[in-house]
C-alpha cells in the first residue's frame, strides 16, 4: 500500500495522518511536489467528497513547499484576493482547496487570476486504489477483515472515498454490534445496508 505520512503535531507519532496514494491523486501530488512549475504560482485543488483534499493541503503547508486555503470557495472573495496578490508579492505559491465541484466566482479580478491558475481535480479510485483504502481505513479502526474481504468487496464497492468510508464503517458497526469477527455475512450485510440486498449478492 502507498501512503504519505502527515508529519502533524497533534497526532501521536504512532499514529500519523495517512493519505493512501493512488491513481486518483497521483497526479495531483506530482504536481504539488513542484509548486514553481504553477502559473503564477497558484493552483486550484478539486474533488469529491472525502477524497483527501484538506489532507493534501495540509501536507503540502507542512512541507514548506507554500500556504494551502482550505475551502477556498467559502471566504469572502475580496479577502481571497488579497491573499493571493500578497502571495504574489512575497513569493509564495498559494494551493486553492475548494470544497465543491464548481466555483463560481463573482469578483472578476480573482476570476481571472484562478481562470489562468493551474487545476488539479482528484478523481474516481479504481480497483486498486479502492482495496488499498479499505485496508487503511479498516487498520486505523482495529478493524480485522477476514480473508478474501478485500476479493469480495472491491468488485461490489461504490468507486466513491464517501461510500467506500461508510462501507468499512458498517462492517465495523455490525461486527461490533453482532459480537462476531467481520467475515463474509457481516460484508455482505454491510453491502446490503448500503446498497439494498439485490447488489449486495451478486456473484
Amino acid at each position: 500500500m502507498s501512503q504519505i505520512a502527515l508529519p502533524l503535531t497533534h497526532r501521536r507519532d504512532s499514529d500519523p495522518e495517512q493519505i493512501v496514494v493512488g491513481n486518483a491523486n497521483l497526479p495531483v501530488i506530482e504536481a504539488l511536489r513542484d509548486p514553481a512549475a504553477w502559473p503564477f504560482r497558484t493552483a486550484v485543488l478539486t474533488g469529491p467528497p472525502r477524497s483527501g483534499k484538506s489532507l493534501l493541503g495540509k501536507w503540502f503547508a507542512a512541507q514548506g513547499r507554500g500556504e494551502a486555503i482550505d475551502g477556498a470557495d467559502s471566504i469572502d472573495e475580496t479577502d481571497l484576493f488579497h491573499r493571493w496578490n500578497r502571495a504574489q508579492e512575497d513569493g509564495h505559491p498559494l494551493l486553492m482547496i475548494v470544497d465543491g465541484g464548481h466555483w463560481d466566482i463573482a469578483l472578476p479580478d480573482l476570476r481571472s487570476r484562478m481562470g489562468a491558475a493551474l487545476h488539479l481535480e482528484i478523481g474516481a479510485p479504481d480497483d486498486a486504489m479502492l482495496a488499498d483504502l479499505i485496508e487503511n481505513l479498516a487498520a486505523r479502526r482495529g478493524l480485522a477483515l477476514g480473508e478474501g474481504a478485500l476479493t469480495y468487496l472491491v468488485p461490489r464497492a461504490e468507486r466513491s472515498f464517501a461510500e467506500v468510508e461508510r462501507l468499512v464503517e458498517t462492517i465495523d458497526r455490525l461486527s461490533l454490534e453482532r459480537k462476531v469477527p467481520a467475515t463474509l455475512s457481516v460484508w455482505r450485510d454491510a453491502l446490503e445496508a448500503l446498497q439494498g440486498p439485490e447488489q449486495a449478492r451478486l456473484l
